[in-house]
């Protein structure tokens, strides 16, 4: 009986100080944005994937540049072209097997509809690549409300482009076991289309408007000196790379 006392004694003393000593920690928690939030980031999660049809014909040859720079997920590249210059760069992407719905899906963009989810898109990724910690903790209510705003704006300037193609055959390279080295699952392969839609906005005026918004913000809860001068910071600084 005495024994058992014991146990049990050693026991809650051993659980009350593993609590004592992970409470007492203040680890920084550091946030980092999903890998795949975007159709060509989720590319890259597989192993191999190629062009093998286009509105321009077979194969990848005769895709327009600002296509090829977008597939390898390099929108910047698209923005230093001469055409675009001074120009922010949007790209509006769906894709799946079903041709008809999706050419039905890109001539029926518009910019006034879709343009706010894609420039919210950006800014959370600018947001949360500058904050150390969850950008809810580094800058407080004004992270939330900043996000809510931009994603309810309107925005003048922008111009549907172009509009653009392509299928691609996407292959999962076959799994095997670490231990037994048998095949976990076999060689995989999909053929999706793609509908790309190109936007251009003048950089000056979208960065007029989002300043604009940046600045009607209230929040209800005051931040705190330390989110304040995050929040003055990440002002001064949003549009670089942006």
């Amino acid at each position: 009986m005495k024994h058992n006392n014991l146990i049990s004694f050693l026991t809650a003393l051993f659980f009350s100080l593993l609590f004592t000593t992970c409470s007492g920690q203040q680890k920084k928690v550091i946030f980092r944005p999903d890998a795949a939030n975007t159709p060509q980031e989720q590319a890259k999660l597989f192993d191999s994937w190629e062009i093998i049809n286009s509105q321009n014909g077979q194969g990848s040859a005769n895709i327009p540049e600002w296509v090829r720079w977008y597939v390898d997920n390099e929108i910047n590249e698209i923005e230093a072209l001469d055409r675009f210059n001074g120009k922010y760069i949007f790209i509006g992407q769906n894709g799946g097997s079903n041709f008809n719905a999706l050419q039905q899906w890109a001539n029926g963009y518009t910019v006034e509809q879709d343009l706010p989810r894609l420039i919210t898109k950006r800014a959370e990724r600018r947001l949360v690549s500058s904050a150390s910690l969850y950008p809810d903790d580094e800058y407080g209510e004004y992270y939330e409300f900043l996000i809510r705003d931009i994603s309810n704006g309107e925005y003048s300037g922008a111009v549907k482009e172009q509009t653009f193609w392509l299928k691609r055959k996407i292959i999962n390279i076959t799994e095997t076991d670490d231990i037994t080295n048998i095949p976990a699952r076999p060689d995989t392969a999909q053929e999706r289309y793609e509908f790309l839609v190109l936007i251009s906005v003048d950089r000056e005026t979208l960065q007029k408007q989002i300043q604009g918004i940046m600045t009607k913000i209230k929040t209800k809860i005051s931040p705190t000196k330390e989110q304040a001068a995050a929040i003055a910071k990440m002002k001064n600084t949003f549009f670089e790379g942006f």
